[in-house]
């Protein structure tokens, strides 16, 4: 297993180009089982759960074309076949290839998932979702087994929660039931948003992404298409941490300030400076830092997957941080590893108190989960000496060479192979 070794005390300067949204990827490469005809996707990173999925449509027969940054799925000779569990064991996002299969199909049969170790995250919304629009589901055997014999329809489904995954589900799900289908309690992510762009430019009919309501009209007429996916909005959240803990000044070309409203709010309440530029934003981060209260929400909230990054941030602010996490019960299991390198921290139940100001002193640590595993090199940033970071396959999930692109900035760091 690589590991990453930092020497602390650098500040970053240059640029960084954001590569595509992992997570808008992932259930647009899943879309392509819908269609017939080619789907090419643009803007596609270079991540090891992007790889991974592309595997798993390719065990189905899809045809990967890959020039450049242009990526070609061909699906016109899909089969029902199986996908061996140590392919899916690797991430959660797995799941989204059933809706599309039962579309195309007629019936699916895929492995229950894997993925970080970050709480329960049951599949049981993505279950109901297809159950409501007809079909027959069951778990046997470690599989999940859906049937829709005389074919979907359109029916009104109501979330239990903003589910991101349950909503991508029950959108593609529809594309393919006939007549009318709403959502509702609709989660309203960018990558949700980004999603209905890629199903509506395939040919389905969609209204309302973005919202808690979304309206499709199904069953929709297939046509080749191209769509660009949008930026990383979680990997600009994590540079724009890294220069705020660092020092120093960024720029993160491509990054959309829409999609980071929340986030800049906080670093601008610990005296971060963000402005926009011709290419995306400037990050400026401070000499001093102030203290955060910090809750995680769906969007527009505070993202969940920048929870870790910012506790990162709160070690070195002066005065005590509190951070609340409503969305993963065992997303605190960087805080560990974070006091190994010096942090104060206080778990209690769902929150966490971070008593700032202390200095941070490198020291070996061990990456638990992806977003763990990069709050803790930008703990590295800060800490005196050398902080190695273990298992850093976590990090290559989601996170596009982010040594080099660390490196052309001015960290000192290291990827060592084992």
């Amino acid at each position: 297993m690589d590991q990453l070794r930092i020497v602390g005390g650098n500040r970053l300067s240059g640029a960084v180009s954001i590569a595509g949204a992992k997570n808008a990827a992932l259930p647009q490469i899943a879309a392509s089982l819908l269609s017939p005809v080619p789907l090419e996707l643009t803007n596609l990173p270079r991540v090891s759960d992007v790889e991974n999925m592309l595997r798993i449509v390719q065990t189905y027969g899809v045809q990967v074309t890959r020039e450049g940054h242009s990526t070609t799925l061909d699906t016109a000779s899909l089969e029902v076949r199986e996908v061996d569990y140590d392919t899916v064991r690797r991430m959660r996002a797995s799941i989204l290839v059933l809706a599309p299969l039962l579309v195309r199909f007629g019936k699916a049969r895929v492995s229950l998932p894997g993925g970080c170790a970050i709480g329960a995250r049951p599949v049981d919304m993505h279950l109901k979702v297809l159950s409501a629009l007809g079909a027959d589901v069951s778990i046997d055997g470690g599989y999940i087994m859906a049937d829709a014999k005389g074919g979907l329809k359109g029916a009104r489904i109501v979330l239990q929660g903003p589910s991101v995954g349950a909503t991508e589900t029950a959108m593609m799900a529809a594309t393919g039931a006939s007549g009318e289908t709403e959502i509702l309690n609709a989660a309203r992510e960018p990558e949700v948003v980004d999603l209905a762009a890629c199903l509506s430019a395939m040919g389905a009919k969609i209204e309302g992404a973005g919202t808690h309501r979304i309206l499709i009209q199904g069953p929709a007429e297939w046509r080749a298409a191209s769509h660009h996916g949008i930026p990383d909005r979680v990997e600009a959240g994590t540079y724009a941490a890294a220069v705020t803990i660092a020092g120093g000044q960024l720029e993160l070309v491509n990054a959309r300030l829409e999609h980071l409203a929340s986030v800049f709010q906080v670093l601008e309440s610990v005296g971060t400076t963000i402005w926009p530029s011709d290419r995306g934003i400037v990050i400026s981060g401070p000499d001093k830092l102030a203290p955060m209260d910090l809750t995680t929400e769906p969007y527009p909230g505070f993202p969940t997957d920048l929870q870790a990054q910012f506790m990162a941030i709160a070690c070195r602010a002066e005065g005590a941080s509190l951070f609340r996490e409503t969305i993963f019960e065992n997303r605190f299991m960087h805080v560990p590893e974070l006091k190994r390198l010096g942090a104060d921290i206080t778990l209690t139940g769902s929150s966490a108190l971070v008593r700032g100001g202390k200095p941070l002193r490198g020291a070996p640590v061990m990456a638990t989960d992806l977003r763990a595993s990069v709050c803790l090199v930008l703990a590295g940033l800060a800490a005196e000496g050398e902080t190695i970071v273990n298992r850093v396959y976590h990090l290559d999930r989601g996170y596009e060479r982010l040594d080099r692109k660390l490196a052309q900035c001015g960290v000192e760091i290291e990827r060592i192979s084992q």
